[in-house]
């Protein structure tokens, strides 16, 4: 193989990645890439599935066999990532401490923090924090974790945001707040709590609706009545 099939070969199967890791293990061996390491490569097909599956047992065993720990799946999963779905706190405490990357994120751009936001423990997104997961990050929706947090209600993780430095008051895309997305989901015990925090019920998107029009916009009355005796 010269120098430009080898060049060609390696960016074929660095495209072909993003399809799952059969196809690049068969294009790398049929084209003739060198020093390809066939039983690292299984290896971390094996842990990329059994995290998947949430077989912490097995995941830690391949690792210690040689995984990759950073490796993403076809949909840019890391195992990191996979077991913060799962809610695997001592899993993910594994991870971390082997030096995972609480910053890599999926092709829909979900990053570990945005899942414990979403649905995962507390003590999940605080591990993450306390690693160096990235508050600022955005997904393919323009979607942060406060923004995840606050629409889904979580008041224990927007708290811990809030304690980590983020403004109450920041604005996300369309001019909408943390405040904003807690009311158009009637997630009133979030929005009582930023209220407390300092937020704005005052502050309009870029519609011109304040918290309180949202709330009544989708016809949740008891969140609305919050926001305008905040508004008095």
């Amino acid at each position: 193989m010269n120098k430009k099939q080898l060049v060609a070969a390696i960016f074929t199967c660095a495209v072909a990645a993003f399809a799952g890791f059969a196809s690049t293990q068969t294009l790398a061996q049929n084209m003739g890439a060198p020093d390809f390491d066939a039983d690292a490569y299984n290896i971390t097909a094996q842990f990329l599935a059994v995290s998947k599956k949430g077989d912490a047992v097995r995941a830690r065993a391949l690792l210690d066999r040689g995984a990759a720990l950073n490796a993403r799946n076809r949909n840019g999963e890391t195992a990191l990532l996979m077991f913060t779905r799962r809610g695997d706190l001592a899993m993910i405490d594994s991870l971390l401490q082997r030096g995972a990357d609480p910053n890599l994120a999926a092709i829909d751009g979900t990053t570990p923090l945005m899942a414990a936001a979403f649905e995962g423990p507390l003590a999940i997104a605080t591990r993450l924090l306390d690693a160096g997961a990235d508050v600022e990050m955005l997904d393919r929706l323009r979607k942060n974790a406060m923004v995840y947090a606050a629409g889904a209600g979580r008041s224990s993780i927007v708290a811990l945001l809030l304690e980590r430095g983020i403004d109450p008051d920041r604005t996300y895309e369309h001019d909408l707040t943390a405040l904003m997305w807690a009311a158009g989901y009637g997630r009133t015990d979030t929005v009582a709590l930023l209220l407390a925090r300092g937020a704005d019920a005052s502050r309009q998107d870029d519609r011109g609706l304040d918290a309180a029009a949202i709330a009544a916009r989708a016809g949740h009355d008891e969140t609305r009545r919050v926001l305008e005796a905040a508004r008095r």
